[in-house]
């Protein structure tokens, strides 16, 4: 902390009085004594009015408390007298739920330790006679297939190459281990598969043997089968049982689990509550009890100090009464003559003491609580003043300062750090804006720009779409114009050429053909449907043959079927022609179609995607921009903080070099240094009375 120049004023006083410097008188301005004690009373007289007014004040308050507080800690001990009962029931009662829940789960886990247990047990089982199972099948398989191997080889005639296999063996095997067979059916079999030179064959015997032991052996096979199944159902509902048992129990585990967990967390909150409920009704009973006496004993203290500052009010007005009264005044003119003298004062050693005392005290209540002028002004007030003790005061000050150097040095380059890293963290978020600004423009015109695209793309599919339906419609109307023609003209021929044929069966009956039975009046039939013949000719005169005549009609007819031919030609060239254009008109629409709905779909993929990036853009413009605000009021906060050590740096350091060289001068001066060294210390300036 910094010590202004007071200081050293007062550490010259200190000097001065310790090495006996000469002493010199000091007068102040002549007033009145009497005047002077009268204004201290009237000084005093003020003061105890306003404390009395200022305890009054105090005491309303606290009377207020006094009648009001009774009712509300009433009013809190009574809730927290219901509450306590009904918590310790509460408690009570869970913690009956919680041994409950305990005895359950216990109950429910050694339950499904004990379902587990039988399903690994039948399971066991289960695994041992399916084992069995299998061997006895097998078994019984390659016994059964021997036996049906022997029997077909008998009846085949080929006893003697079924002897040689090792079917044969196997079936000694059984005949040999076979106890329910009768011995004589034994040994005959035996007889038979020992391959014995005097053994005389009995093929039916044998075989009605061996037919006999297979089906004793198949059903004695399909008896293990059935039981083998009958056990598989058996475990597979036994473990279907089990496994909902195990699941059930699992499951009321778990939830017991859950509600053991919260019930133990409400019962430690309710024990709590209960205890801050207590302690909290113990200290509002203890308070209430207390509040009668505590208010009795204000009420009393305040009547006592009533009386007392009335008596001392009584007592300093009459005081000043009797003082100002005209007569005491020039009674006083009379008596104290040298009234001026009253005031002049001698400075010696002792006054010196008390005048740094004075100017160490006025110190510490402009500079605030300091040890060091605490120390100092001890020091003063004692009988004898310690050199070493002071000088070592001062080097201590001394060091202090030059710490407070030092931080202010180091708090100098924290600023200036942090402004510069501040500084370029606001540029490159304030880059960062700019370029996202940049973006987010950038985005809009190209959404405005895929927008206008689509509508047209949108547009260009709508009119090829209409223009399709338009062509196909034309095509169709074409189509049916032309099977119109070639049918009209078709039948236009027909009936032409049924013409030049009936002309020719009366002119020209060497080129007349006879059509079909059927034809005729079907082709006339379908002729008159579409061309109506026009009514015959009136004649009256006698019949005669115009073949000539009809020469030129057959002829005209021939030149109308070639002219119906060829309109017929070019029409189905026509058509063709036209039905080829159709088609890779639609064909080349459907490309372009597809062309336009893919373009179409990636510029909706496309404006989306830039929507997209437009939006977290913005976004994070937002979040940059809130960072920039941060970084713009952390800048702020590093300026209220730093901005007056900034600007005030060399001076507080000057001065604070100063303040250091005053208190050398002054630890000089207390080492038997000359004194007139002190009179440069007022002129330097105090780094506090800056500040």
């Amino acid at each position: 902390m910094a010590l202004s120049s007071n200081l050293v004023a007062v550490l010259a006083f200190v000097a001065c009085a310790t090495v006996g410097a000469e002493h010199r008188e000091a007068s102040t301005a002549g007033a009145n004594p009497i005047r002077k004690v009268v204004t201290m009373l009237q000084s005093m007289q003020k003061k105890v009015t306003a404390e009395g007014e200022k305890e009054q004040e105090l005491f309303d308050k606290f009377m207020c408390y006094c009648k009001n507080g009774d009712e509300a800690l009433a009013k809190s001990i009574a809730d927290a007298e219901r509450k306590a009962p009904a918590l310790a029931a509460d408690i009570e009662a869970a913690e009956t739920q919680v041994k409950q829940l305990k005895l359950d789960l216990k109950a429910h886990q050694t339950d499904r330790a004990a379902a587990k247990t039988a399903m690994a047990e039948a399971t066991t089982i289960r695994e041992k006679e399916a084992a069995t199972f299998a061997d006895l099948k097998a078994e019984a398989d390659a016994n059964i297939a021997a036996v049906n191997k022997a029997t077909a080889a008998i009846e085949k005639g080929m006893a003697g190459s079924f002897l040689q296999t090792a079917a044969a063996q196997v079936l000694k095997k059984l005949v040999l281990s076979e106890s329910h067979m009768d011995d004589s059916d034994r040994e005959e079999l035996t007889s038979f598969l020992s391959n014995d030179q005097n053994y005389a064959p009995a093929s039916g015997q044998i075989t009605g043997i061996l037919k006999q032991m297979s089906d004793t052996m198949n059903a004695d096979l399909a008896e293990a089968t059935s039981n083998e199944n009958g056990a598989i159902k058996a475990y597979q509902e036994l473990m279907a049982a089990k496994e909902k048992e195990v699941n059930a129990l699992t499951k009321s585990i778990e939830e017991k689990m859950v509600r053991l967990g919260n019930l133990q967390v409400e019962i430690v909150e309710m024990k709590e509550d209960l205890d801050d409920t207590s302690k909290a009704m113990l200290e509002d009973k203890k308070f209430l009890a207390d509040l009668g006496k505590n208010c009795a004993t204000k009420t009393k203290e305040n009547e006592e100090n009533q009386k007392l500052r009335s008596e001392e009010l009584l007592a300093l007005a009459d005081t000043i009464k009797i003082l100002n009264d005209d007569d005491a005044l020039e009674l006083f003119k009379k008596t104290l003559p040298g009234a001026a003298s009253f005031v002049q004062l001698q400075v010696n050693e002792a006054n010196q003491r008390q005048q740094a005392l004075a100017v160490i005290k006025e110190a510490r209540r402009t500079r605030g609580s300091h040890p060091e002028l605490n120390f100092i002004a001890l020091a003063l007030q004692g009988k004898k003043v310690d050199f070493s003790k002071v000088i070592k005061m001062i080097d201590d000050m001394v060091a202090n300062l030059k710490v407070e150097q030092q931080d202010d040095n180091d708090k100098k380059e924290y600023c200036e750090m942090q402004f510069d890293l501040a500084d370029d963290k606001k540029k490159g978020l304030e880059r960062s804006v700019s370029d996202l600004e940049k973006a987010i423009a950038k985005g809009k015109e190209a959404i405005s720009a895929l927008t206008a695209e689509i509508k047209a793309l949108e547009e260009g599919i709508v009119a090829l779409d209409k223009s399709v339906a338009e062509a196909t419609e034309q095509r169709k109307e074409e189509n049916t114009e032309y099977n119109e023609l070639i049918a009209s003209d078709g039948a236009a021929k027909e009936l032409l050429g049924f013409a030049k044929n009936r002309l020719n069966k009366f002119y020209n009956p060497k080129l007349y053909k006879a059509p079909p039975a059927a034809t005729g009046a079907a082709v006339l039939a379908d002729v008159s449907a579409h061309v109506a013949p026009p009514p015959p000719p009136a004649t009256a005169a006698a019949f005669s043959k115009k073949s000539e005549e009809s020469n030129g009609v057959i002829a005209m007819i021939d030149l109308m079927i070639a002219d119906l031919t060829k309109e017929m030609t070019e029409a189905k060239a026509t058509e063709k022609n036209a039905q080829a254009d159709y088609e890779q008109t639609m064909s080349d629409s459907a490309a372009k179609r597809a062309d336009d709905s893919k373009s179409l779909a990636d510029k909706q993929k496309a404006k989306a995607e830039t929507e997209a990036s437009t939006e977290a853009a913005t976004e994070e413009k937002g979040a940059t921009t809130k960072t920039l605000m941060a970084t713009l009021e952390h800048i702020q906060s590093l300026h209220a903080e730093c901005d007056w050590l900034l600007q005030y740096f060399e001076v507080r350091k000057e001065a604070r070099t100063g303040e250091i060289e005053s208190l050398k001068t002054a630890k000089s001066v207390l080492s038997g240094a000359d004194f007139s060294l002190l009179e440069t210390s007022e002129s330097k300036r105090s780094l506090r009375g800056l500040a």
